[in-house]
């Protein structure tokens, strides 16, 4: 199946919007213009795949975002149910994108909004969200699930004291996916004639993939595939439930956390496979987009367009995928698209071509690692290792790695210990000297230090020397994210003064 669709525009789903010319797109209000988005075909990143590949553009919704629909939806639900009045008080814990909706339908309806956001969320959104009218407050991001920093829970926390505040509650609000049962699904059959073979889409709340894959399944009997796209990390996809780059998508699971609850929104039993992918490809691809099909999108459309590739490498002419693209790169401008983020987060490799700080891994060697709950017996049996007096360490030739050089990342316990770190997971550092006499049995959490500064591993090491003060000892270099070796900052800045 080779030939273009005929992209048809359905009337609006929601309320009607008075007196609307079909086809010129005229409405009442900004919620009456909320859904409707088109397919766009991949043109340049689906070349030479035998099926074709359609985006799904939810960016070109009025709060370019999927999550317009759910905010909606989830609003007009609680006002039939009385549970939100006028001049009411919404309240909710939210990544930024479903914020940025609630704002919107705040503003037009006239409603109050507070919005929890993790420290994570880029500055855009939060800007966002303050021009739209909405009181933002900014939460720890990677705290267990029952810790009331968390952000849920502080948003629950916020709304229980005002009187009359109703909390939408995404991730357990039925009507987030029934929003997409009855809009998203539709328009996608619809538009495809009822050809779409796979549909494939990020797993967040989960309420995106859960409505729109329950109802495409159900207008095709079955046929339809189902796959989810998520950070390789998150634990939907079978990680370990460390941190990730990529906003808006995934599970990210605390060690520390009781109980891990998946929202009530999401229904696994909907999706046929899920694919993991890293932040690496996530961000390659969506600025692919931005610069080869023109589609400026968000961190999950990336995660999402680049698992929607993958699964269509195998399949044929007579199968057609639709993947969503949950929202606009106008977010994330200075994080994915910005060079210096690129660079100081080590998304962006040495060219070859100047000094960069990659080339002092080899001489420091892999980072060593301990748990924050371990003794100084067992930090010490991980710190033991190294060269011996007299082989060169990472001063260079000549130099004698002693017990001060060796140093330990303190982390959060993951169910495996791996050989590279998100720094989110990162709470200290240790080293061998510190540990020298102390009893065996004692808490390393007692003895460690801040965790290391870090940069990425194009950077070049004069770079790294001016931004890293004097007073921080080590530096973690980053790769693709995350900690792969730990530098002492002084061989950073003498290695620094030789190419000066």
């Amino acid at each position: 199946m080779t030939e273009q669709l005929a992209v048809s525009r359905p009337d609006p789903p929601y309320p009607p919007p008075g007196q609307a010319v079909r086809g010129e797109a005229v409405f009442e209000s900004v919620l009456d213009a909320v859904g409707h988005t088109p397919l766009i075909r991949l043109a340049r990143l689906g070349a030479g795949l035998a099926a074709p590949v359609y985006v799904k553009a939810e960016f070109l919704g009025p709060g370019m975002s999927v999550k317009d629909r759910a905010a909606l939806h989830m609003v007009l639900a609680a006002e039939r149910a009385g549970d939100l009045r006028p001049g009411g008080v919404i309240v909710e814990g939210t990544s930024g994108n479903t914020g940025i909706g609630l704002a919107m339908v705040a503003a037009q309806r006239g409603y109050r909004l507070i919005v929890v956001v993790p420290d994570k969320v880029g500055p855009d959104k939060i800007s966002a969200l303050r021009a739209y009218g909405a009181e933002v407050l900014v939460t720890a991001a990677g705290v267990p699930a029952h810790d009331p920093k968390h952000v849920r829970n502080l948003a629950r926390s916020i709304s229980e004291q005002i009187p009359g505040a109703w909390m939408a509650d995404q991730y357990d609000n039925a009507a987030n996916p029934q929003a997409h049962r009855e809009t998203t699904g539709p328009e996608i059959w619809r538009q495809t004639a009822g050809r779409i073979t796979h549909f494939v889409a990020c797993i967040g709340t989960g309420g995106t993939i859960t409505g729109t894959g329950e109802f495409l399944k159900q207008a095709s009997g079955g046929a339809v595939r189902v796959v989810g796209a998520d950070p390789e990390t998150s634990v939907y996809a079978g990680g370990d439930g460390s941190p990730y780059y990529v906003e808006a998508a995934g599970h990210y699971l605390h060690p520390d956390t009781i109980e891990d609850e998946w929202p009530q929104s999401y229904h696994p039993a909907v999706l046929d496979a899920v694919e993991p992918i890293s932040d690496r490809e996530s961000i390659d691809t969506l600025r692919r987009l931005a610069r080869e099909e023109g589609m400026l999108v968000g961190g999950s459309a990336g995660t999402a367009i680049a698992a929607a590739l993958r699964v269509a490498r195998g399949l044929g002419p007579d199968d057609l995928v639709v993947v969503l693209a949950p929202d606009s790169g106008r977010a994330y401008l200075s994080k994915y698209f910005d060079d210096g983020w690129l660079l100081t987060n080590g998304f962006q490799d040495p060219d070859g071509t100047a000094p960069a700080l990659a080339d002092l891994i080899a001489a420091a060697g892999p980072a060593r690692a301990v748990p924050v709950g371990a003794t100084v017996a067992e930090a010490s049996a991980v710190l033991g290792a190294g060269p011996a007096a007299g082989e060169p360490a990472a001063g260079g030739a000549g130099s004698v790695e002693t017990a001060a050089d060796r140093v330990a990342l303190v982390v959060l316990a993951r169910p495996s210990l791996v050989d590279t770190w998100a720094p989110g997971d990162v709470v200290g550092t240790v080293t061998a000297a510190a540990l020298a006499g102390r009893a065996a049995e004692e808490a390393v959490r007692d003895l460690m230090q801040p965790p290391p500064a870090t940069a990425g591993a194009g950077e070049s090491p004069a770079a790294v020397a001016d931004r890293v003060p004097a007073d921080r000892d080590w530096v973690g270099v980053l790769v693709n994210g995350r900690i792969v070796s730990v530098v002492r900052r002084a061989v950073v800045a003498a290695r620094a003064g030789t190419e000066q």
